[in-house]
């Protein structure tokens, strides 16, 4: 998880905190909407990822309210400071920690089979 946030933080330019945050989130995404089996290999490579997906559900009542989908996790991600552009430098440096994990046909089957996210990729 460490090698991760440090990537998002210096190439994505956002705080350690912020990153951490952010990798829950998308991941906890990824992991209700996209190819369970290809989504499990890549948390499978980051340690700590459990932990930071279950901190990401904890929201309480307000991500309840947000309901699902990509929509849902850009307003999450936009209520920690991130603009849209930041965002999807952080989608970006993910798919490239994700291709060098698990490679890049993996990768691509959690792109493509998740709702939406082929427009980050």
């Amino acid at each position: 998880m460490d090698e991760l946030i440090g990537r998002l933080a210096t190439n994505a330019s956002i705080d350690g905190a912020v990153a951490e945050k952010t990798v829950g989130i998308i991941l906890g995404f990824l992991r209700s909407e996209g190819p369970p089996d290809s989504v499990q290999a890549l948390i499978d490579q980051i340690p700590g990822a459990d932990a930071a997906i279950e901190v990401s559900n904890s929201g309480g009542g307000l991500s309840r309210l947000m309901g699902g989908g990509l929509m849902a996790v850009g307003t999450r991600l936009m209520s920690l400071g991130l603009g849209m552009s930041e965002i999807q430098d952080v989608a970006r440096e993910l798919f490239r920690f994700g291709r060098d994990k698990i490679g890049a046909d993996q990768m691509g089957k959690i792109i493509a089979g998740t709702p939406g996210l082929s427009q980050f990729a």
